[in-house]
């Protein structure tokens, strides 16, 4: 409400919702006013909550409006990029471990927390986590932990820098880009305008219930086709499929409120991003903190290098190389805010289904480059 606010309000409009969002909330969390991120010993339930079910929610509310027509425009470019920033990254945990000398600054587990930072930075938490319980690093407390940190800083600041990134590389790119948005681009301040709109009660209530019903039926489909099968369907991707099912009914796609309530939900998620920004936590890991962060530091720009030289060289939109970007390193969730945030309606589609693609290759190349340099 705070962030919202600001930019209609004063001079700050220029940065946009998304980014007061998480730079307010990254604030208030390290002067100790909410809880600094949530872990297995001490759980923010709130914390929780919002990543389990309102970034979903809002994954399912901002699909509807989809154009597939549009999506098609996008999706190549995307795709092609997503998959170059997934093995810059692995490439990047080699680098980055061999610039910090990490047998010796981090340890023997060097190994795997190459394999978890590359798991994380091309699909998610998920894969950061199956690598970290395979190698025993979740045993370590203090390297785990410290992993967990410099995580989620590295992913806070490298969203911070992608939603003011397009503006100020597009004129460096040259003319006549693939993927370039159908609409125009749209900047904070009109962006503002764009998301103001009135509600209906009844439109608002529909629009709670598609919502709540889509989650609620997709977990159960997953939980059915994951038995049927005999292999882990991820609901992600079951919300995603019913979500977009209902966008292609006219009536679905025009109610009002979906762009509100789906906005709402995007800024909580950002809201708790800024939260786990904790860099209060970085003083208590020591000479161990500052060899992790350069690390993912290095991993993270190799990463980013590689994206934004690809569109670069192949003339694609530097919008469709960030929200590619977001799908390795955030996560579908990300995708979906990066995209919505600067304005990029084409993109949330193809960003969503870049993430679920991370979710099926991270944990593969995480455990690659885990044994590589074992």
């Amino acid at each position: 409400m705070l962030s919202e606010a600001l930019v209609r309000n004063t001079w700050l409009r220029k940065l946009g919702t998304a980014l007061l969002a998480i730079l307010l909330t990254a604030l208030v969390a390290n002067i100790g006013l909410i809880p600094a991120g949530s872990s297995a010993e001490s759980p923010v339930p709130v914390y929780e909550g919002i990543f389990a079910y309102v970034a979903p929610l809002a994954v399912f509310w901002l699909v509807l409006p989809v154009n597939l027509r549009e999506v098609m425009k996008a999706g190549l470019p995307m795709i092609g990029l997503f998959l170059v920033g997934a093995f810059a990254t692995a490439s990047g945990t080699v680098l980055g471990m061999w610039a910090v000398n990490g047998s010796e600054s981090i340890g023997p587990l060097h190994h795997a927390i190459a394999g978890m930072f590359t798991g994380t930075y091309v699909g998610g938490s998920v894969n950061f986590n199956a690598v970290a319980l395979h190698y025993d690093v979740v045993k370590d407390g203090l390297l785990y932990t410290g992993a967990i940190v410099v995580d989620n800083i590295a992913t806070t600041l490298w969203m911070i820098v992608s939603l003011a990134l397009p503006t100020a590389l597009i004129r460096f790119w040259p003319t006549n880009l693939r993927g370039n948005d159908p609409g125009g681009s749209v900047s904070p301040e009109a962006e503002v305008e764009k998301d103001t709109e009135s509600v209906h009660p009844v439109d608002a209530a529909i629009v709670l219930m598609l919502g709540f019903g889509g989650l609620w039926l997709s977990l159960l489909l997953s939980e059915w086709l994951s038995y049927k099968l005999g292999e882990t369907v991820p609901m992600m991707l079951v919300l995603t499929v019913v979500a977009l099912a209902l966008a292609q009914i006219p009536s679905v796609a025009r109610l009002r409120g979906i762009k509100v309530v789906g906005l709402f939900s995007v800024y909580l998620f950002l809201a708790v991003i800024g939260a786990y920004c904790d860099v209060a936590a970085m003083g208590t890991l020591g000479p161990l903190g500052v060899a992790l962060l350069a690390f993912a530091f290095i991993t993270v720009s190799i990463h980013a290098i590689a994206t934004l030289g690809a569109a670069r060289i192949f003339r694609i939109h530097p919008s469709v190389a960030i929200v590619a970007s977001q799908s390795n390193v955030g996560g579908a969730p990300s995708a979906l805010a990066i995209a919505r945030s600067i304005g990029r309606e084409d993109l949330v589609l193809p960003g969503i289904l870049c993430g679920l693609l991370g979710n099926a290759l991270g944990t593969f190349l995480g455990f690659w480059i885990a044994g590589l340099l074992n």
